[in-house]
């Protein structure tokens, strides 16, 4: 097991307040969104390379967030990942959303991702490479 990777920084902007003057939940998807694609690369398992490499690419099967304390305009934030689960065909990541500045988490994401085989378009076995490298990143609690 290893330390969570840091996969995306970023800023809440104005426009991403609602009328509450605090950054409104349908913002915080695109957020956690592009940080997934981050955590294949930073595991070492692109999806540039995955399907060439692999014969399969991953898809969002489910994804939950737990939104824990409000973010303002000019918050920067930082999202961190790990592998929380393995399946035979699946894996589940957990993503942190916290303050740079204070390390508070502000929301959490479990997302579920399945193996897709593109040209069966069907679920597919996890490769043993990829199940390989997906385990040195494995936090069990």
């Amino acid at each position: 097991m290893q330390d969570r990777l840091e996969i995306l920084r970023a800023v809440v902007h104005p426009w991403h307040l609602d009328h509450f003057d605090h950054m409104n939940v349908r913002h915080y998807a695109p957020f956690f969104d592009d940080a997934t694609y981050h955590m294949w690369t930073r595991l070492g398992l692109p999806y540039s390379r995955m399907q060439a490499e692999h014969g399969v690419h991953t898809v969002s099967a489910q994804a939950t967030t737990r939104f824990v304390k409000e973010l303002n305009a000019g918050d920067l934030i930082v999202i961190t990942g790990s592998v929380s689960k393995i399946g035979t065909r699946s894996c589940a990541f957990l993503l942190e959303m916290r303050h740079a500045d204070t390390d508070e988490v502000h929301a959490s994401y479990d997302l579920v991702e399945v193996f897709f085989d593109p040209a069966t378009r069907r679920s597919a076995p996890m490769p043993a490479a990829v199940r390989a490298r997906l385990q040195e990143w494995l936090v069990t609690p």
